[in-house]
C-alpha cells in the first residue's frame, strides 16, 4: 500500500512549553469564570499557581540547561532556540501573573458582597488584636525560621516562600554599632494554615487574614531585641531546578541515591525568583546574592503575596453555596459494595470511572484479597499514593494474613520521592516484598494481579487503571479502572510483573500494549490500519483522549492519516504539540480540551477498525518519555457493554459546549453552543452513569 507521506518541519508543531502555558491559562480562566462558585474560583487560582511552580522546577529548568549548553535546542523545542524560548516563557508568565492578580482582586471584591473580607496588618480592629496575637504566639511564632543574614549563609530553600526583612537601626541609640542596617529572612512554613479565619462578627461579616500579614503585624515581637526606627518586609519565592541527579555510586542503595538527590535539590540552580515588585533594590540585590541568583533574567516581579498554591486549600467557611455541590459517587450496576467483588468479577468484567463511581471498589477488592483464605499472592505497582493510604493498609493487612505481597514502587515519582521511600520502608518492615523500580525506566503502569487457589489451578484476578491508586486524587481526577478475571489479559499482566523482576528479558504480549518496547510501533500499526481501511472504503476513524501529546513522530503519523482522509477526534487536556486544521497536513483533525470541576486524566485510544472498534485504556500519554523511558500498559476492552460506555462518555465529552475549547486555533476559543442546548460533559457523564444504575 502506498501511503502519502507528509513532509513535516519544525513549524508543523507547537512548542511544548508554550503549549503547557496555554493549558495553565485555561486553568486560570476557570478562576475568572463567574459561573464557577467563588471559593472554587480561588482554588483554581491555587491550581494555576501550583502548576506554574512545577513548570519552572521541571520544564523551564530543562530549557535553561539547553540554553546554557552549546546547542540551540531547535530540533527538540519545535523550531525555537532555547534562549529565545526562555524570553517568550518569561514574557508569557509575567502576563499570566498580572492576569492572576487582576482575577484575585475581582474575586475578593465579589467575596465582599458575600460578607467575606480579607484584611491586612493595617486593617486590624482593636477587638481583633487579642485573638490574632494569641494565634500568632501559640501557632505561628514557634514554627517560624528566622535567619539574620551574615557573610556565612547556608541556603536551605527549595520552592519556599520568605520575607526579606530590612531593619534600619536607631542611629542615636546604636552609635557604637557599625552596621546601620540589618537584613533577615523569615520562612513561611508550609505546615501552617495560610488563611487565619477570625470569629464571625455579630453582623455576620467574616474576616480572613493571610499568614503573611499576621507575621507583618507581629514584626515587633519577632525582632523585639533590635532597636530599629524602621522595618519593612517583602515576600519572595525561589524556585530551583527539580531534576534529580542520580549519582553513580555502587556502594549505595537505589533508595539512598534518590534521597541524596532529593536533598540536593535545595542547592540546585535557581530558575525563578518571584519577588514583590515594591521591594527595595538594595534588598533585592542582597536576596539575589545570598541565594546565588546571578542573572536578572530569573527575576519575575509580582505582588505582595506569593505561594498562591495555598489557595487550593482555601477554607470552606461553612459556605456550601460558594462551592460546587457535592455529588455522591455512584455504584456500578450488578457490582454492589456490600457483595463479594471478586466473585462478581469472576463472571464478567466491570469498569469504574472515578470520581463518578466510588474508588472504594478498588479498596474493597484489595481488602477481600487480603482476607480471602484462597488468595495466595498479590502484586501491584504504586506510583503516587494518598497521605494516609488505604491501599497500603490493605497490602499490610494481606501480609498479616499470610499472603505473599509484592509491591513495585516507583521511587522517582517526581516530588513524591521522599513519601514513596517512606512507604516502601513501611511496607518492607511489614513483610511486603519491595521492588524499587527498574534502572533507567519509570514504572508508570497502573496494574494489580491477584492469584487465587481454585482447586486444581491458580486463577488470576486483577485490575488495570489509567490513574494512580490514590483515594485522595480519585475524588478530583477522572480515571477508568477495569476489573477483570480474563485469563488471557491477566497472563499478559503477569508478564509485565515478570519483566519488572527480570528486566533484561523482553516479553511478548498478545493483548496488552506495553512500553518501552512496543507502544510506539503498535500505535503506528493501528494508525496505518485506519489508513488502509479508508483506502478500501471501509469505516475508519481515530478518537483519542490524552493528557498530552508531544512526540513529533507519532504526530507526523496522525498527519499522514489525516492526509489520507481519516477523521481524527482528539480530546487533549494539557500539552498538545499537534496543529489541527492545516490544509494538506491536518485537515481532518480536530482537537478539543475540557477543563472543569474535575481534572480530566484518563488516556483512551479508540480505533474504528472497519466497524469493529478497538478500544484501549492506558497509563501512557503520547510523549517520548511514555514510549521510551517508562513502563506503561495499555489494556484492550473486550466486553461490548464496557466498550459502549467508553464510546458514549467520549462522545459526551466531545459534544461539551460549556467547558470545552478548540485547541491550537486562534485564541483557543470555547466551543459555541448550538440551538441553546447546553452540554457540560462532566455533569452529563454523571447523569449517564446514574441512568445505567437505574436500568
Amino acid at each position: 500500500m502506498n501511503q502519502k507521506k507528509v513532509e513535516t518541519k519544525s513549524f508543523s508543531f507547537v512548542n511544548r512549553e508554550l503549549s503547557w502555558l496555554n493549558f495553565n491559562e485555561r486553568v486560570l480562566e476557570e478562576a475568572s469564570d463567574r459561573t464557577v462558585p467563588l471559593i472554587e474560583r480561588l482554588r483554581f487560582l491555587g491550581i494555576f499557581s501550583n502548576n506554574l511552580d512545577e513548570f519552572f522546577q521541571v520544564r523551564f529548568a530543562s530549557v535553561k540547561r539547553i540554553a546554557q549548553s552549546s546547542k540551540s535546542g531547535k530540533k527538540v523545542l519545535g523550531g525555537i532556540e532555547a534562549k529565545e524560548l526562555l524570553k517568550s516563557i518569561t514574557k508569557k508568565v509575567i502576563a499570566l501573573q498580572q492576569k492572576s492578580n487582576t482575577i484575585l482582586n475581582n474575586i475578593e471584591n465579589e467575596l465582599k458582597k458575600e460578607k467575606i473580607y480579607f484584611i491586612n496588618e493595617k486593617d486590624v480592629k482593636p477587638n481583633q488584636i487579642e485573638y490574632l496575637t494569641d494565634y500568632f504566639l501559640e501557632k505561628v511564632n514557634p514554627s517560624l525560621v528566622t535567619v539574620i543574614l551574615k557573610e556565612e549563609f547556608q541556603d536551605f530553600t527549595d520552592n519556599k516562600t520568605f520575607f526579606a526583612i530590612k531593619m534600619e537601626l536607631n542611629s542615636k541609640l546604636n552609635s557604637d554599632i557599625q552596621e546601620k542596617e540589618i537584613y533577615a529572612f523569615i520562612e513561611l512554613p508550609k505546615n501552617l494554615d495560610r488563611f487565619i479565619v477570625l470569629p464571625v462578627e455579630d453582623n455576620g461579616i467574616q474576616f480572613i487574614m493571610m499568614l503573611d500579614d499576621l507575621i507583618r503585624f507581629h514584626f515587633h515581637l519577632i525582632f523585639s531585641m533590635f532597636d530599629y526606627n524602621k522595618i519593612e518586609g517583602h515576600m519572595f519565592k525561589i524556585t530551583r531546578d527539580g531534576e534529580l541527579d542520580i549519582e553513580e555510586n555502587f556502594g549505595k542503595s537505589y533508595a539512598e541515591k534518590i534521597m541524596n538527590s532529593v536533598r540536593d535539590r535545595i542547592f540546585a540552580d535557581p530558575v525563578r525568583l518571584v519577588h514583590d515588585k515594591k521591594i527595595d533594590p538594595m534588598t533585592l540585590e542582597k536576596v539575589m546574592d545570598k541565594l546565588g541568583v546571578k542573572s536578572k533574567k530569573s527575576l519575575i516581579p509580582g505582588g505582595r503575596y506569593h505561594r498562591r498554591a495555598d489557595y487550593m486549600k482555601f477554607p470552606s467557611l461553612n459556605r456550601l453555596d460558594l462551592m460546587y455541590q457535592k455529588t455522591i459517587p455512584l455504584s456500578v450496576k450488578n457490582l454492589g459494595l456490600e457483595e463479594n467483588i471478586m466473585q462478581a468479577v469472576s463472571k464478567k468484567d466491570y469498569l469504574i470511572y472515578t470520581p463518578f463511581h466510588s474508588f472504594i471498589y478498588l479498596i474493597k477488592f484489595l481488602r477481600e484479597a487480603a482476607l480471602d483464605p484462597n488468595v495466595k499472592t498479590i502484586k501491584i505497582t504504586l506510583y503516587r499514593l494518598a497521605k494516609h493510604s488505604q491501599v497500603v493498609s490493605s497490602l499490610i493487612n494481606a501480609v498479616k494474613n499470610g499472603k505473599k505481597v509484592v509491591v513495585y514502587i516507583e521511587l522517582q515519582a517526581r516530588f513524591d520521592e521522599e513519601n514513596n521511600i517512606n512507604v516502601a520502608d513501611r511496607l518492607e518492615k511489614s513483610g511486603v516484598q519491595i521492588v524499587m523500580g527498574v534502572r533507567g525506566l519509570k514504572v508508570h503502569s497502573k496494574v494489580c494481579l491477584v492469584y487465587r487457589d481454585e482447586g486444581q489451578k491458580l486463577k488470576k484476578y486483577g485490575f488495570v487503571s489509567t490513574g494512580n491508586f490514590n483515594e485522595d486524587t480519585a475524588k478530583v481526577y477522572t480515571d477508568y479502572t477495569l476489573f477483570t478475571s480474563s485469563q488471557k489479559l491477566l497472563k499478559d499482566v503477569a508478564k509485565v510483573f515478570n519483566f519488572l523482576e527480570v528486566n533484561y528479558e523482553f516479553k511478548k504480549y498478545k493483548h496488552l500494549i506495553v512500553s518501552p518496547h512496543y507502544t510506539y510501533q503498535r500505535l503506528v500499526d493501528l494508525i496505518d490500519n485506519e489508513v488502509n481501511n479508508k483506502s478500501l472504503g471501509k469505516r475508519s476513524k481515530i478518537r483519542l483522549k490524552l493528557n498530552s501529546i508531544t512526540n513529533y513522530k507519532i504526530i507526523s503519523k496522525l498527519y499522514e492519516a489525516s492526509s489520507a482522509g481519516v477523521e481524527i477526534e482528539m480530546i487533549v487536556r494539557g500539552v498538545c504539540c499537534l496543529i489541527p486544521g492545516v490544509k494538506g497536513m491536518s485537515d481532518n483533525i480536530k482537537v478539543k480540551s475540557v477543563v472543569d470541576k474535575y481534572l480530566e486524566h484518563p488516556r483512551v485510544y479508540i480505533f474504528e477498525n472497519a466497524g469493529e472498534p478497538k478500544i484501549y485504556i492506558s497509563s501512557a500519554d503520547w510523549m517520548t518519555r511514555n514510549f521510551e523511558n517508562r513502563i506503561e500498559v495499555s489494556c484492550p476492552i473486550y466486553d461490548s457493554e464496557l466498550k459502549k460506555q467508553i464510546l458514549d462518555t467520549f462522545k459526551i465529552s466531545w459534544r461539551d459546549n460549556v467547558k470545552s475549547r478548540l485547541l491550537n486555533e486562534p485564541n483557543e476559543k470555547k466551543v459555541r453552543k448550538r440551538n441553546d442546548v447546553t452540554i457540560r460533559s462532566q455533569f452529563e457523564t454523571y447523569k449517564y452513569f446514574k441512568s445505567l444504575t437505574c436500568k
